[in-house]
């Protein structure tokens, strides 16, 4: 049983989570189900219901309220048999804490000074309680944070994922993740604790080397452990103002330039009743509305892989430099000995040039991690709260030899189920088929990102807009591309421009302010039913329908009664490689083509999703639009022989792929494309849109 998107009902958002299952074996071809929930004590079955749904089925009981948890079964018939198949295995569900009044909670961190323009030191913050003598019967962490955040109680490290709670637009929306954490509490003393750090919140980011504090400048964890005893009474445990905050051995850490940890100033029991309180003071509690904290839609990311070198060579200087033999994201896990005050220096890169990490393409992305050895003999380390995009590592100031399994690869994306896969004869295609597959698994790092290396990694409309059919069929990835399209709709403006990235921070002058630019924008309509023709959602595309209706009424009013974009800001066909490198926008493909090609394609989505939302008149008004649109390209940007005023090869796909041409002008249209890529010589002479 899964709920929502969920593979794990712990926690999850709503009191009324929808049910998918697979039929069972002996009645694959479902002619009825039964659906048993079990709570509060009672048990409740639904009856047989007639039909072959088992996709996003309706919650079948009353809702759930905050923290209560259900118990859920499922049994089918098949058309052929008149006897239920045996029950499913039991599936818990439990909702998290779904109203306002449930968070005691308020922000806390550091509070000393600090130079809001300068790297800051990161803070551990941690709080000693009292269990009662009474058996637990459950206890629930529910934990967010102003940043990052990793979790212990009693120094057992709480959950598995990293860049917790991942990006959001924060000030609307910041995501909280509820743990079991019911078996790590003792009897009597206990600490509960979180390491800290900058991440998208504060630390720097964006364009250029970034921008500091884009949403604040506190540094702080957001947390409620709930303790609930076998007699029903429960004990509450927030972060307020009797926490207390000190400097950890996290010196410096950054998503773009990494982290630097001196071991030796670990005190590795920190989060332990029996940990020492020298260094130790009180927070600075701040403030957040708990209406803008929300469960999770998706799974976060996650170390999915781990990889070893394959090769390993020692340069004369005595530098190592490692080739994992895979472009990949994520850090390094080491392994080391070496005198105190021993430093190995990490460094990334994607390439090599001359023998040595090009580190040119990555910008102001240092990308370089530093560990002081403690000399207390063999330590094993990883980064906490970055990552990087690289194949080849450099280490500097290795004690000895490196031996194998001394260096690991460890791989961190969005913790995404494969659903699709691709294999044929010729070894070629299949690598290419390969790097498609890690380039999503790099670029799916908590948002849809366009690189995940240099300083920028930032959540591009068009890009996500092009390759959501692609993604959607190699991975479940509705959960975290429902959650991002939410943050879409929160930063559409109030005319119905889509940002060409998501969340929107500080931008170079070409991005700022925003307008509106076909492709990009189009994110509104055409992933969320990209969507919706995948997973079969349509409350996901109900709830997404307003932000694409809203852009394509806008695009209606500069477009103007011709039908026809012509007008404003444009990327064409971005980055087609006959562009010059100054001017990636000017392609041969007409970039008001390519605009009115996406206006139509846009209008046409729009009414096919209006139809499938029973919103009769919205399906008839926007299919008219998608019609005079057509039209008016046709007359536009096709002659009558099928050639188009732009013969290139994306001016021809666009027209064919987006269904724009009459059959007549289509064949010519094809046969046009087939010679301009037999001219090509099979070569891409396509830019972003036309490829």
């Amino acid at each position: 049983m899964r709920f929502e998107h969920l593979t794990d009902g712990l926690g999850i958002g709503t009191g009324t989570p929808r049910l998918s299952w697979v039929p069972a074996p002996e009645a694959d071809d479902q002619h009825a189900y039964e659906v048993e929930v079990e709570r509060r004590g009672h048990t409740y079955r639904t009856g047989r219901v007639a039909g072959a749904d088992h996709v996003l089925v309706a919650w079948p009981d009353t809702p759930l309220a905050s923290r209560e948890p259900a118990v859920v079964r499922v049994r089918t018939w098949s058309a052929s048999v008149d006897e239920p198949s045996a029950w499913s295995g039991p599936s818990t569900v439990e909702a998290g804490l779904l109203t306002s009044g449930d968070w005691a909670a308020v922000p806390v961190g550091a509070d000393w000074d600090e130079d809001p323009a300068a790297e800051r030191r990161p803070a551990r913050v941690r709080r000693h309680f009292q269990t009662d003598d009474r058996p637990v019967e459950r206890a629930r962490l529910y934990i967010t944070a102003h940043g990052l955040y990793e979790a212990e109680i009693n120094g057992i490290r709480v959950g598995d994922e990293a860049l917790a709670p991942g990006w959001t637009v924060y000030p609307h929306r910041l995501r909280y993740r509820t743990h079991d954490v019911t078996a790590l509490l003792t009897p009597g003393a206990n600490t509960v604790g979180a390491w800290l750090g900058d991440g998208w919140y504060r630390g720097k980011y964006g364009f250029d080397g970034g921008t500091r504090n884009i949403y604040g400048t506190d540094q702080s964890l957001i947390a409620q452990l709930e303790i609930t005893y076998t007699d029903g009474t429960t004990t509450v445990i927030p972060t307020d103002d009797t926490w207390h905050a000190a400097v950890g051995p996290i010196l410096t850490s950054g998503l773009y330039e990494g982290e630097h940890f001196d071991a030796r100033l670990d005190e590795p029991h920190w989060a332990t009743p029996t940990a020492p309180s020298d260094g130790w003071t009180p927070v600075r509690t701040g403030t957040r509305d708990p209406a803008t904290l929300v469960a999770p839609e998706g799974p976060p990311v996650r170390c999915t892989e781990e990889i070893p070198p394959v090769s390993v060579t020692r340069t004369e200087d005595g530098r190592h430099l490692l080739d994992f033999g895979q472009n990949l994201v994520g850090r390094l896990r080491v392994t080391t000995d070496g005198p105190a005050g021993t430093t190995l220096t990490l460094r990334h890169a994607e390439v090599l040039q001359d023998g040595e990490l090009a580190t040119r393409p990555l910008r102001e992305a240092h990308a370089t991690d530093t560990l002081v050895l403690p000399g207390t003999g063999p330590y094993t380390w990883e980064p906490r709260f970055t990552l990087h995009g690289f194949r080849y590592a450099e280490i500097t100031g290795w004690h000895g030899d490196l031996t194998p399994g001394a260096v690991t690869a460890r791989v961190h994306h969005t913790d995404m189920r494969r659903t699709g896969s691709f294999e044929c004869s010729d070894p070629m295609v299949n690598r290419l088929h390969e790097n498609v597959l890690w380039s999503m698994r790099g670029n799916f790092v908590d948002i849809p990102t366009d690189c995940p290396q240099r300083d920028e990694r930032l959540g591009w409309t068009g890009d996500i807009q092009v390759f959501a059919p692609t993604a959607t069929f190699l991975y479940d990835c509705v959960g975290m591309l429902d959650s991002w399209l939410a943050d879409v709709a929160l930063e559409q403006l109030p005319d119905g421009t889509i940002p060409w990235y998501v969340p929107v921070i500080p931008g170079e002058p070409m991005w700022t302010p925003i307008q509106p630019g076909a492709a990009w924008g189009d994110v509104a309509t055409l992933t969320p039913w990209a969507l919706h023709q995948r997973f079969g959602d349509l409350d996901l595309l109900r709830r997404h329908y307003p932000m694409g209706k809203r852009w394509v009424d806008l695009v209606e009013r500069l477009a103007g009664p011709d039908r026809l974009w012509n007008t404003g800001f444009q990327l064409g066909d971005w980055l087609d490689p006959a562009a010059p490198p100054d001017d990636p926008a000017a392609g041969r493909t007409d970039r008001h083509l390519v605009a009115t090609g996406y206006f139509a394609h846009s209008a046409r989505h729009l009414a096919r999703a209006a139809h499938a939302l029973g919103h009769t008149d919205d399906a008839t008004t926007y299919g008219t639009l998608a019609d005079e649109i057509t039209t008016a390209f046709q007359n536009a940007y096709v002659r009558p022989d099928g050639h188009m005023t732009s013969d290139s090869p994306t001016a021809y796909a666009l027209a064919i792929a987006f269904d724009l041409l009459d059959e007549r002008r289509r064949q010519a249209a094809g046969d046009r494309l087939a010679h301009l890529v037999e001219q090509e010589r099979a070569r891409i002479a396509t830019g972003f849109v036309g490829t």
